[in-house]
């Protein structure tokens, strides 16, 4: 009987075939998953498994989805991905100024005295996700994308006024006995309505820069106006845009300015605030004090932020930068984009701030229109206006040199 001999395969005896054939078969798998990715900006998963059914059902008489403004954008430049986060640890003063951090019961004082709110409030000790809604300005929308243990890992607290509370009251999205109001994953908190501002605006101006004095434990923050609904992960979002970029805030690009006075002009141009005079004031005020116009020498790609989504970690630089910005709204308006440069220019120490792109933002969250009400927002008294144009027949002599500056960098 004669030997027998086998041969390996043709295909298998030639190591450039094998390779050539690898390479092939990654390339169409890599090819595949591009294809169908949801868009250029890619947000990596959450490293828990996303929620799937909804967080809350609302009656159809609330109209949650309503007034949703639709965006002109598809993708970014930069992708962000998910990496982990280092030990972070809050840093607590012990002033008891408004300057300082003053005690959880002096902090309290201006909120309903009920010891559950406090007791979760106290308990925050991560990340904690703030929003606002004041007058009934906005409706209260769910965040999407949520890992499946997001909601263990992370509190949600929304601040409501009474006539906030009625509506949600209206449309028995909370009860009128229950002690402890939750309406998914937001936790309802009354403010009480002896110490408000007489401005709806300036009212929430407290959670959103004051997150630190209410929340004294928590290590990070996520401001969320509540015209936003956010639609990744929270965790993801402060690992991605402050953690992985070592930041110490992160907030987005205006989608149009740059300079602070293009957006004191806009503000007075559409009548976003009625005190035009007092507008004047302010910029007048920030000019003669050292504000420069936007140049490419400055380590920050615009003066002009979009607020509606600040994420933070709780250390000495974002305490101080918050309660510097909180000091001008207050002495000033509540337009926080117009201190904003000011503030972040003059403050010693400097943040380190990733002012990311715009179309970072709407990647992240769905952008709405308030509530529309007959007569208008409620935005302040009916004075007689100034002139909208802020400085027409050069009436702001202390800004001149910043409009000059402003101008020439525009035609460079």
């Amino acid at each position: 009987m004669g030997n027998t001999t086998f041969s390996k395969p043709l295909i298998f005896q030639s190591k450039l075939l094998c390779f050539s054939l690898t390479f092939l078969s990654s390339s169409l798998i890599a090819a595949v998953y591009f294809t169908f990715a949801a868009t250029k900006c890619i947000f990596r998963s959450s490293p828990f498994d996303p929620v799937q059914k909804p967080l809350f059902s609302y009656p159809s008489s609330y109209g949650e989805h309503k007034y949703a403004i639709p965006t002109t954008r598809s993708s970014c430049n930069s992708p962000v991905y998910f990496s982990g986060a280092g030990s972070l640890r809050y840093m607590q003063g012990n002033a008891e100024s408004f300057g300082g951090n003053l005690s959880f019961e002096k902090r309290m004082s201006h909120f309903d005295n009920r010891e559950y709110d406090q007791i979760a409030m106290e308990k925050c000790d991560g990340l904690v996700v703030v929003s606002a809604i004041f007058n009934d300005h906005d409706k209260i929308r769910q965040p999407k994308g949520l890992g499946s243990q997001t909601l263990q890992k992370v509190c949600f607290f929304m601040f409501v006024d009474d006539a906030t509370l009625n509506r949600l009251h209206f449309h028995s999205l909370i009860s009128r006995k229950s002690k402890q109001n939750k309406i998914g994953a937001w936790r309802i908190v009354k403010v009480s309505s002896d110490y408000l501002y007489q401005n709806a605006a300036m009212n929430g101006i407290i959670p959103k820069y004051l997150s630190h004095r209410l929340f004294p434990n928590s290590k990070h923050s996520v401001w969320v106006d509540a015209k936003l609904q956010l639609v990744i992960d929270p965790i993801f979002l402060i690992h991605s845009l402050v953690v992985r970029e070592n930041s110490d805030m992160a907030i987005s690009r205006h989608p149009y300015f740059v300079h602070t006075l293009e957006e004191a002009m806009a503000t007075a141009r559409w009548k976003k605030w009625w005190d035009v005079d007092g507008l004047k004031v302010q910029m007048e005020t920030y000019c003669e004090n050292g504000l420069e116009p936007w140049n490419s020498k400055k380590p920050y790609p615009t003066d002009v932020p979009d607020s509606a989504l600040i994420l933070r970690k709780h250390n000495a630089a974002t305490n101080l930068f918050s309660c510097l910005l909180f000091n001008e709204l207050e002495a000033f308006n509540p337009r926080d984009q117009l201190p904003f440069a000011f503030v972040r220019d003059k403050m010693y120490p400097k943040l380190n701030m990733n002012m990311f792109e715009v179309e970072v933002f709407e990647q992240v969250a769905i952008e709405y229109r308030h509530n529309i009400k007959q007569g208008g927002p409620n935005v302040g008294p009916r004075l007689k206006r100034a002139s909208s144009d802020l400085f027409a027949n050069g009436t702001c002599s202390k800004c001149e040199g910043y409009l000059l500056k402003m101008w020439g960098e525009s035609h460079d």
